[in-house]
């Protein structure tokens, strides 16, 4: 689910800008689980932009305000999570804590870095949720150390029902500023893209591991 209509569109227009996104139906990109993809996301880019970064911390604090209330402490999802998640902790006045993918194997063996109290609400930050895997490995682990996770915000989202299906089986409410609906609305009407180029791109999105494949 998406925060705000106008909001998504104009995150949606920044990270095309800042080819933060990058689309190519006819050269597509491979993940690291063999999955070929006709969009290329690294939200990270934004970070390097003061208005793009601003305009994101911006909406990161009101989708948060609005979906969940204010929380006790925010939490980072290694890496793409950390830095942006900073900067909504210091927007929010709020304690800034971190989850590793894993916990470290040696010194304290952390996977949760920073400090907290159990009981505390806590709201995740992420940068892009694609299957949500990696995202949910951080809430359970948030979970397991008695914090009460209110729920997740990221950047952007394919919008996948495998994802939509593991924040639900994980009861874990999640909002994205922007996501891939989104993005193919504004790429057709600036003509980023063509009729055949979309019809490619949401054919990726209804069965992206067997795209490949077709």
């Amino acid at each position: 689910m998406i925060f705000d209509n106008d909001k998504a569109l104009k995150v949606a227009e920044f990270l095309l800008q800042i080819k933060a996104i990058k689309l190519q139906p006819n050269q597509p990109f491979t993940w690291a689980s063999g999955i070929l993809s006709p969009i290329y996301c690294d939200n990270r880019i934004s970070l390097s932009y003061p208005n793009v970064r601003t305009y994101i911390r911006q909406s990161y604090t009101e989708a948060i305000e609005k979906e969940y209330g204010k929380p006790d402490v925010i939490a980072g999802v290694a890496t793409g999570g950390i830095a942006l998640g900073a900067l909504v902790a210091q927007d929010m006045g709020l304690p800034f804590i971190y989850v590793r993918s894993e916990a470290k194997a040696h010194g304290m063996g952390n996977q949760i870095e920073g400090y907290y109290e159990k009981g505390q609400k806590v709201v995740v930050i992420e940068d892009l949720i694609s299957t949500g895997k990696s995202s949910l490995l951080a809430v359970e682990a948030l979970k397991n150390a008695e914090l009460d996770v209110r729920g997740l915000v990221a950047i952007f989202s394919y919008g996948f029902q495998e994802a939509h299906d593991s924040f639900e089986k994980h009861q874990c409410p999640f909002v994205t500023l922007s996501n891939y609906d989104t993005l193919l609305e504004l790429a057709i009407s600036q003509k980023t893209i063509d009729e055949a180029d979309l019809a490619l791109l949401k054919s990726w999105k209804s069965d992206p591991r067997n795209w490949n494949k077709k």
